[in-house]
């Protein structure tokens, strides 16, 4: 496929320099068919330049209104239209004027007079300086509805990115508190090494939240890294009573989802299934490619929503004719995120599999460019 050796650019990006083109354009073509009119009517070579100094009026009055035009166009509609209608006719009686006048001079002995040469060209400089003025109001009006829809459009994106940005900002501050309280404690105890290793783990968990853009996507594999550094941090916390697993299919491992999408679903799972439990339970984390979409599920071994904490669990979210309605963060974090992000080309459920539990069931389109801005959290630093 051949590349063009220029990138065009819209016509109208220039507003000044298309007016230029237009301008000339249009009374070229307005002088061109005059002239063949002129010549079709069996009129002598020497009328074409009565038809060029018709065609320079015309050019020249119609400068004069575009400068007046310009100062009319953002007023209230009654003004506008009603100085339009005003100084639209005085512009024709000056053009019909002048082109009585210049054909008079060219046919001195005319048997006609100058107002009937002055009707005569009336109706002619009507049409011409009524299209005029028409295409000028309505190609501006055209300019300004798509720079507003182009506004329109910018201010949509910047709201979307700073609602996904906010979404992906509300980390839970009971995690941080918990991991600060578990560092001092540690250090309080004098056991400086798993104090060190936690605040390292932290620190570069942190890093990472700051360095990917909030709106910005990674593949399933740095993700999953991302969860592992996360759960190494609760893991000192819980001990055995944690138990990750992760089933990461292949060929999903290189596909896109927004950024720390699954933390809180992990933590959620941590907080209502390992928390309350003395045997603790075990989270699967699981991502394949199912046709087009890529599905991930989160699932844990806890009490699901048998327990008191079952509505809680749901993270703020009600149900309203079995719709639900989000209140708070967590999962409806989530699903805010997910349908900023892809829209209703996505799906979310909450599930209860037969065997006990609670699982999250996501699943969104497939994509495996890689994505612009990306770090891999498990080569992070933890001190700068």
């Amino acid at each position: 496929m051949a590349v063009l050796p220029f990138r065009p650019t819209p016509f109208f990006a220039n507003k000044n320099q298309a007016f230029w083109r237009l301008q000339a354009l249009g009374w070229s073509g307005a002088m061109l068919l005059r002239a063949m009119s002129s010549l079709a009517n069996a009129q002598p070579l020497s009328f074409l330049v009565i038809v060029l100094i018709a065609s320079i009026t015309g050019f020249s009055i119609s400068l004069i209104l575009s400068v007046v035009y310009r100062h009319l166009i953002n007023r209230r509609a009654l003004i506008t239209w009603g100085v339009t209608a005003l100084i639209l006719p005085f512009a024709v009686a000056l053009y019909a004027f002048i082109d009585a006048w210049v054909i008079g001079l060219y046919r001195p002995d005319s048997e006609s007079s100058f107002a009937q040469l002055f009707i005569g060209v009336f109706y002619l400089d009507l049409t011409l300086l009524g299209a005029w003025s028409a295409l000028y109001y309505a190609i501006n009006f055209f300019i300004q509805v798509e720079e507003q829809a182009d506004q329109l459009i910018r201010l949509e994106n910047q709201a979307t990115q700073a609602q996904l940005a906010m979404l992906r900002y509300q980390l839970n501050p009971h995690f941080l508190f918990n991991t600060l309280n578990s560092i001092s404690t540690l250090v309080l105890l004098r056991q400086t090494e798993p104090a060190n290793a936690m605040l390292s783990r932290l620190s570069s968990f942190l890093r990472y939240t700051l360095i990917n853009e909030p709106t910005g996507r990674v593949t399933v594999a740095q993700e999953v890294e991302t969860l592992k550094l996360y759960l190494d941090i609760e893991r000192m916390r819980f001990e055995e009573r944690l138990r990750p697993r992760f089933q990461i299919d292949p060929a999903a491992a290189n596909a896109l989802l927004p950024s720390l999408l699954l933390q809180p679903l992990v933590e959620n799972a941590i907080k209502y299934a390992v928390g309350p439990q003395e045997a603790g339970a075990e989270i699967t984390i699981a991502a394949q490619l199912v046709g087009q979409n890529l599905r991930i599920t989160v699932s844990d071994t806890g009490p699901g929503l048998q327990t008191g904490d079952g509505d809680n669990r749901l993270s703020g979210m009600t149900f309203d004719g079995g719709e639900p309605v989000s209140t708070g963060v967590g999962l409806a974090n989530i699903r805010d995120r997910l349908g900023q992000a892809y829209g209703g080309e996505h799906r979310f459920e909450t599930l209860e599999p037969v065997e006990g539990g609670f699982a999250v069931l996501i699943e969104i389109p497939y994509e495996h460019e890689e994505p612009a801005i990306h770090a891999e959290p498990a080569r992070l630093s933890a001190v700068s």
